[in-house]
């Protein structure tokens, strides 16, 4: 079938075995010897998958963060893990928004980030531990944020204790954010809801009531991706 689509597309016969052993390598297509034929492979089905479950997740979840924009008048986003980097699918802001390094398919380091920090505290430790190893340094942009991988793990015990992330100065000096996990059918991290406001504008009690606020769009959501909210 492939090979009859490379006759189709006028390709020269070594160039589609050339594509062909391109597409093999990257698991997209897989060589049946039984009937010397070529077919879809894994690959093809993890795309599709990443595909679908981030267009689910932007449905399922730009009312809802619109919502919370209303009912907070910060900029909120909804976050997943890709790697060692939180990647943005929705990002929504009230009317009079700050400047952020933040937007709709902007990738920072997971480290750094509330957004990021709060899916791997409730990631597995062996699937953190196959992204960052064991030790090592870890970047910065600021002056603060955890320095080493053994950092970054002692900050996973203390934010799944409390349900929730928070960095302040660690990816823009001057502001904060707070972020709750959201999960899937599977009770496994599927995103994370975040908040994002100047420092300077909260003190503790109202950072509180922003993590309430984040914290109920996060249950909403993990119930529309057909999980079960902790407590539930």
């Amino acid at each position: 079938m492939l090979v009859g689509a490379g006759r189709a597309l006028g390709l020269p016969r070594s160039s589609t075995y050339r594509l062909l052993s391109l597409l093999v390598e990257q698991r997209f297509v897989i060589y049946l010897s039984e009937g010397r034929r070529y077919g879809l492979g894994v690959g093809v089905f993890e795309l599709g998958s990443a595909y679908l479950r981030q267009g689910g997740l932007e449905r399922f979840g730009r009312p809802l963060i619109a919502a919370l924009v209303e009912r907070t008048g910060e900029t909120c986003h909804l976050g997943i893990l890709d790697g060692r980097d939180v990647l943005y699918l929705v990002e929504e802001e009230p009317a009079r928004a700050d400047a952020l390094v933040t937007g709709v398919g902007v990738r920072l380091p997971a480290h750094l980030t509330a957004s990021g920090r709060c899916l791997l505290a409730h990631t597995p430790p062996d699937r953190v531990t196959a992204v960052y190893g064991r030790s090592g340094a870890l970047s910065r942009r600021t002056d603060r944020g955890p320095r080493s991988v053994p950092g970054l793990r002692a900050r996973f015990h203390v934010e799944r204790r409390q349900g929730y992330s928070v960095e302040d100065g660690e990816v823009t000096e001057g502001f904060a954010s707070v972020a709750v996990v959201a999960r899937n059918h599977l009770q496994q991290p599927e995103a994370a809801v975040a908040v994002t406001f100047r420092s300077e504008r909260y003190d503790e009690p109202a950072r509180s009531r922003l993590v309430e606020e984040a914290r109920d769009v996060a249950a909403e959501l993990t119930r529309r991706l057909g999980g079960r909210p902790r407590g539930a």
